[in-house]
This record gives C-alpha cells, structure tokens and sequence, in this order.
C-alpha cells in the first residue's frame, strides 16, 4: 500500500493565476508586472500589495473553490488508481482561511468536483517533512523546492517536485538533493504506477530513481468507483 501526500496548490489547482488575476483587479494590471517583461509575474507583487489583495481574497466566500484545476483529467484518474490500487492519498494544504466554509471543507468539494470522492484534505501551516514523518508518507509531491527538501531530511519520504514552468538549474539542483522532477500530474502518476510495488518492500532502504519500475494487478474486491452513488449522503434535518 503506496501513502502519498499531495500539495493542493501549484500540484492539482492553479492558484498562481487565480492569485494574479485576483491582483489585476484590486492593484491594476502595472502592479502584477516586472518592468523587463509585459507577462503577469507572481514575485512582482510587493507584500504590501499581497496583503491588500489576500484581505479580499479572505473576505470572499469560499474562494478556493473557484481555482480552476491543472489537469482536470487527471485528478479523477488519480482517484480510480488510488481505489484501484488502494493507495492512501492526503492532500496537504497551508491555505488561509476565507468567509465561507472551512479551508478543508473547501478543498474537499473543489477535489470532489473533479472526481477524486471523498478526500482527505489536512491543513499542514508547519513543515512538511514532520507531517511526511507523522503520516509514514511514502512520497509527497510539492511545486516548492524547500518544502521537498524538508521531506527528505525530515523523513523517509520520497519527495518530487513539479516545475510547471521549465527552471533548469533549479532542476538540477533538485535532482542532485535527490529529489525527483516532473513537469506534469500526469507524469507523477506514472512513477506512482512504477512505485507501489518498489517501496512497500525496501522502505528505509536507500532507493535510486532508476529502481522505480514495476506494476501490480489490482484487486477486484473493491466498493463502486463512485461511492456517492450507492451511498449517497443522507440528508439533514436542522434543528
């Protein structure tokens, strides 16, 4: 059994361009970018002008779930494999809170909207090598190279970095730490498919990237790809 722990935002949802947008509006369009290039550019954002957009941002109900997702497809894919092959999949998330729901309860409806049915969404504002050490996770994805670094030296956690936006020093850099790169989810699902059958069996065993192979027949006894359906919530009669 393979436990993975992916990071909500810059892995599965696009919060870099609903953050810029959300920037454009409340700054205007000159405040979003660097004076050498006419794209929107997240680090152009001074932190004064961050606080001002993320005390709208706060003040709008249930924000989060207006993130569009990455690869859409790949999500539920992530979802029928997960079942398929019984990983245990959390999804971390340092996100600050809005009106409106809870950030988790957030996540949890945005991650269901796409087809990965009742997740498990953990808020995670410490670092992320103690939770990977906490959960026993087997591998976390992250889009932030320090977070991955905390993972390995905090834990016996295998990190991969997703750079969706191609960065080749800071790809090699990672790689010599010993930290995998990918570019897409698509891609990580893949070396999961490649992992779940290495890992199980040499966990706290030094592992090089090329002993990432091999795949398992899943198990047939399984309950409906979508649990919703033959069990759907009950409804709720207040108070």
């Amino acid at each position: 059994m393979l436990r993975v722990g992916f990071d909500l935002d810059g892995v599965v949802a696009d919060f870099r361009t609903a953050f810029l947008e959300a920037a454009a509006s409340i700054l205007g369009h000159d405040a979003i970018k660097r004076p050498s290039s006419p794209l929107p550019d997240f680090d152009a954002v001074s932190p004064a002008d961050a606080k001002r957009v993320w005390k709208v941002l706060t003040e709008t109900p249930n924000w989060w779930l207006g993130l569009a997702p990455y690869e859409p497809a790949q999500i539920a894919r992530l979802y029928q494999l997960a079942r398929r092959h019984r990983w245990e999949v959390s999804f971390l998330t340092s996100r600050i809170p809005t009106t409106g729901d809870s950030v988790q309860f957030q996540s949890q409806a945005w991650l269901e909207a796409y087809g990965f049915y009742l997740p498990a969404v953990v808020t995670v504002p410490g670092s992320r090598g103690e939770i990977a050490n906490a959960m026993r996770l087997d591998v976390v994805v992250d889009d932030q190279f320090l977070n991955c670094l905390e993972v390995i030296s905090a834990s016996q956690a295998k990190a991969i970095l997703i750079l969706r936006v191609g960065d080749p020093a800071l790809e090699q850099q990672a790689t010599e730490r010993g930290v995998a790169v990918v570019h897409h989810l698509e891609e990580i699902i893949e070396v999961l498919l490649q992992l779940q059958d290495v890992l199980p069996q040499r966990r706290g065993v030094v592992m090089r990237l090329a002993d990432w192979f091999t795949r398992k027949e899943p198990d047939s006894h399984m309950l409906p790809m979508n649990p919703r359906a033959s069990r759907p919530i009950p409804p709720h009669k207040g108070r």
